[in-house]
């Protein structure tokens, strides 16, 4: 058996390093490959948990700026690209939010259940979504209207505006919740 070089009996900085002085793996490989690939699913999961949040914060600031601008053929084209993308946004938020709270990739589902936050933060999500219906609606048949070659009625647009900026207030709010009730606050 070799000596342990000098440098190795004095706890390295990098516990890697000693690994593989000593001719172990280092302690990622070691890792069983359920493991691994269950560690890279939460990654995965939690990046587009995080690029949603990118993607709806602009796009329904967007959908509000043409909302308040001229509702014009290309005025129409931005809000809707705007709409588009929120949706998406929003359906992604909604998929990777669950499955990180019960699909077993982070904290366990016992911890999102006994905190006050995680409801507080369900809660906002849900009035966001119940404020969303009448924007939705009204923008599917301003769709329509244009696809069926007619000019929709817009009259609308100024309190779609005044509700598209509730939402967006929601959405930071809920940010916020997320970043205490991640950091364990409102544990009961």
């Amino acid at each position: 058996m070799a000596p342990i070089p000098p440098n190795v009996r004095s706890a390295p900085a990098e516990p890697w390093r000693s690994s593989i002085i000593l001719g172990r793996p280092p302690p990622w490989r070691s890792f069983r490959p359920v493991v691994r690939i269950a560690c890279v699913a939460s990654a995965i999961v939690a990046a587009l948990h995080y690029l949603a949040l990118a993607l709806g914060l602009p796009s329904v600031f967007l959908r509000g700026r043409a909302l308040k601008g001229p509702l014009d053929r290309e005025g129409l084209r931005r809000l809707f690209a705007a709409d588009g993308v929120w949706g998406v946004a929003a359906g992604l938020w909604l998929v990777t939010g669950l499955l990180r709270a019960f699909g077993g990739l982070e904290k366990g589902s016992a911890f999102y259940m006994a905190s006050r936050l995680f409801w507080l933060k369900l809660a906002l999500f849900l009035v966001v979504v119940a404020l969303e219906v009448w924007p939705m609606l009204t923008l599917i048949r301003w769709r329509r209207a244009i696809g069926a070659g007619r000019t929709p009625d817009t009259s609308a647009a100024r309190t779609l505006f005044h509700l598209n900026h509730v939402e967006l207030a929601l959405v930071v709010v809920i940010v916020f919740v997320a970043s205490f009730m991640a950091r364990g606050f409102g544990l009961r």
